[in-house]
């Protein structure tokens, strides 16, 4: 089973600084951990302003994936570049939401704190943001549209409303890859719908490129440019028509998945 390594979809035009080359290349590129080889055979290239899905089950490496490009795993073998350069970490360039944690009801840290630590947080001490920080923090609330609620303690917040803050911490540097890990995970069907759509929002905006992580395609079908995925130890990439399939899709989660197709053409995945 073949696939072009190159994702090509409705993925806005790079601005004239944005740049043309490619966001993500990889190539011939492999991870491993001691003798156990994680995924190989990576061959991809993913362009600006790209929104692609990661998918797959639980330890495949998926989340490896983004760790490499975040400079955070070595290659065993291969090579990748993000934005024309090696991986490292701390990249400014970069936005990355790890896979949520619910926060207890009884923290007290106010969101707007909780994403000014994307600023402040590698700091020794306490000492006060200055008026450019907060005003850089203003703005991404706004961008994710989470100022009416940024003084609320985080604990009281729901879950959508979690993500948002996390989202705006990312957006503090204004990267222009975004990376997001499993963020529709155990939030409802209206938040998972409106983190999709925000996200979607973002990547126009700003032309990112966009990597989300997720088991559900459902609320992602109408977004993605291309899928990302890992089967039987390979990272492979196709277009939606190649990897929605039930005969694939059965493989790679190794349990019955139907795809159907309504009649105006829209695409919708059920797991037996």
């Amino acid at each position: 089973m073949s696939f072009p390594s190159l994702l090509r979809g409705s993925a806005p035009q790079p601005t004239p600084d944005s740049g043309s080359g490619p966001v993500v290349a990889f190539e011939d590129a492999a991870v491993a951990f001691g003798q156990r080889t994680i995924w190989s055979s990576a061959n991809l290239e993913l362009g600006p302003g790209e929104f692609v899905g990661l998918i797959g089950p639980n330890g495949t490496g998926k989340s490896t994936l983004l760790r490499v490009l975040l400079g955070q795993v070595p290659l065993a073998r291969g090579s990748v570049r993000v934005l024309g350069q090696p991986p490292g970490r701390g990249n400014p360039a970069i936005g990355y939401v790890p896979q949520r944690r619910t926060l207890g009801a009884d923290l007290a840290v106010r969101g707007f704190d909780l994403v000014m630590l994307g600023l402040v947080g590698d700091r020794w001490g306490f000492g006060p943001a200055s008026a450019a920080e907060r005003h850089t923090v203003e703005e991404a609330l706004e961008a994710v549209g989470a100022s009416a609620y940024a003084y609320r303690p985080v604990g009281l917040l729901s879950g959508g409303e979690q993500q948002r803050l996390q989202i705006a911490q990312a957006l503090l540097t204004h990267p222009r890859l975004l990376l997001l890990d499993e963020p529709l995970a155990s939030l409802d069907l209206k938040s998972q719908h409106e983190i999709v759509h925000l996200v979607e929002r973002l990547r126009v905006e700003r032309c990112m490129t966009v990597i989300m992580v997720a088991h559900d395609l459902n609320p992602l079908l109408e977004m993605l440019d291309g899928i990302v995925f890992i089967l039987k130890g390979q990272v492979v990439a196709g277009s939606l028509d190649e990897v929605v399939r039930s005969d694939l899709l059965s493989e790679l989660y190794d349990t019955p998945v139907h795809v159907h197709v309504t009649s105006d053409g829209h695409r919708f995945v059920v797991g037996a």
